[in-house]
């Protein structure tokens, strides 16, 4: 959990929030006036944008420019795409493709299909990718679904092409995971990865916190004050069913899984200070792995499910490090500026990404574990929650804008930005979801 937007300038907020979460989320937490549309803003290009059309799929009805344009939103979220106009194109799956005549309107790619609804009421979706400078298809596959699956296909899709164009396996059919406090009540809530179609996964009249998705997608950890004090469950979200797998003495929170499933990281008070502690996903064999005169906290497994990095304050002020898994001397990773917290490792391991206080506003940051060269890639003055996407391409975070919190996006570079507002309350700590097939 990122602490909370009022934080004091000094480095003994970590401590307090260690030591004292619930009085914390009185702050965390504060209901604005409700809203009902959700809002994209998007600001910056990549530094290589490939010049694509998508045509809408050929249909009798309104379904085949819908399906068309969540594909070009998609697309035009990352900045690495500049579309082309295609409108009136005309095609269908089956349509000749005038590869000159789309180079010429500047489309070096052109996606079309067809989508038709079947006697059962399921619609069969059958989708084109066309390079027009090699003059052939670069992809194509057809898919089926009902009515309300409709938006997964079109996401799907969005994948395919994203990875046939650039090579990176796209993340637009993941979800992400987030807190959301409505009045007096508290949702976590999961969503497609644009932000769009949100379900409320478990809601509460007491707080809800530090939501983590299990490596497979099926589960979320959080920590619940239903009891009166912390305590870490994990939910799976295909039924109701949930279990307690750390209801220690003191203030349990932080969960973070290990990749393959089978840990979680904890921050535990149960011997006094906050410490770093890992435990089977079934709640079984606790260990111990940080032993420090002072807060540590914030957990997350590096890639290779070796060691831990963690925010502590042993320095005299919040910083982050590294431990293995056996424990020992935890090695520190950031020096720049006396305050950085909230640690996440890129999938491949190369990158660290944390929230740094520079000049007095909070803002997310990313360092080169080989090079130690930090690039900071907000500009905002309160940004909090980074969580990397699972191809490692853009970042999700809590941003405060026009005084509320709403949800973000920043390519990793930092030449992207997006907001994916949820007006209808004020949105902590988001998750991107990982890759699930």
């Amino acid at each position: 959990m990122t602490p909370v937007s009022s934080r004091p300038a000094q480095h003994p907020v970590l401590r307090m929030y260690a030591l004292g979460l619930l009085l914390l989320l009185a702050a965390l937490f504060i209901g604005r006036p409700a809203h009902a549309q959700l809002r994209v803003d998007i600001s910056g290009t990549g530094a290589t944008q490939y010049p694509v059309a998508i045509a809408d799929f050929a249909v009798d009805d309104a379904h085949g420019r819908a399906l068309a344009e969540i594909i070009r939103a998609d697309l035009n979220r990352t900045g690495q795409f500049r579309l082309i106009n295609a409108a009136g194109a005309g095609l269908n799956v089956d349509s000749p493709v005038a590869y000159d005549d789309w180079r010429g309107k500047g489309a070096d790619f052109l996606a079309y299909g067809s989508i038709q609804r079947g006697a059962d009421g399921r619609y069969d979706v059958r989708y084109r990718l066309a390079d027009t400078v090699k003059k052939g298809q670069l992809d194509g596959v057809a898919f089926s679904g009902t009515e309300q699956e409709l938006r997964r296909v079109a996401h799907q899709i969005a994948d395919r092409i994203y990875e046939k164009i650039t090579g990176v396996r796209g993340v637009f059919s993941t979800r992400i995971a987030y807190v959301l406090k409505l009045g007096s009540t508290y949702e976590l809530q999961v969503a497609d990865a644009d932000g769009q179609n949100p379900q409320v996964a478990l809601r509460s009249r007491e707080p809800i916190i530090s939501p983590a998705w299990s490596p497979d997608g099926s589960r979320l950890a959080y920590v619940s004050f239903e009891s009166g004090k912390p305590v870490v469950y994990i939910r799976t979200l295909s039924s109701t069913a949930r279990v307690p797998i750390a209801n220690y003495k003191g203030n349990n929170s932080a969960p973070a899984w290990s990749p393959d499933g089978s840990m979680l990281a904890v921050a535990l008070t149960r011997d006094g200070l906050s410490q770093i502690y890992v435990l089977n996903a079934d709640g079984s064999n606790l260990r111990r792995i940080t032993r420090s005169p002072g807060i540590d906290t914030e957990p997350a497994f590096t890639p290779d499910g070796r060691s831990i990095v963690f925010t502590s304050d042993r320095s005299g002020g919040p910083q982050i490090y590294q431990v293995g898994l056996d424990g020992g001397e935890p090695r520190r990773l950031t020096f720049n500026g006396g305050y950085n917290i909230s640690p996440r490792i890129s999938p491949d391991g190369s990158t660290l990404l944390y929230v740094a206080r520079r000049d007095g506003a909070f803002r997310i940051a990313s360092l080169n574990l080989s090079s130690g060269s930090e690039s900071l890639l907000t500009d905002g003055r309160d940004d909090q929650s980074p969580s990397f996407a699972p191809n490692g391409m853009q970042v999700l975070y809590a941003a405060i804008q026009g005084g509320r919190s709403v949800l973000a996006g920043v390519s990793s570079d930092g030449r992207v930005r997006q907001t994916l507002s949820v007006l209808n309350g004020e949105i902590r700590e988001p998750t991107w979801g990982p890759f699930t097939r």
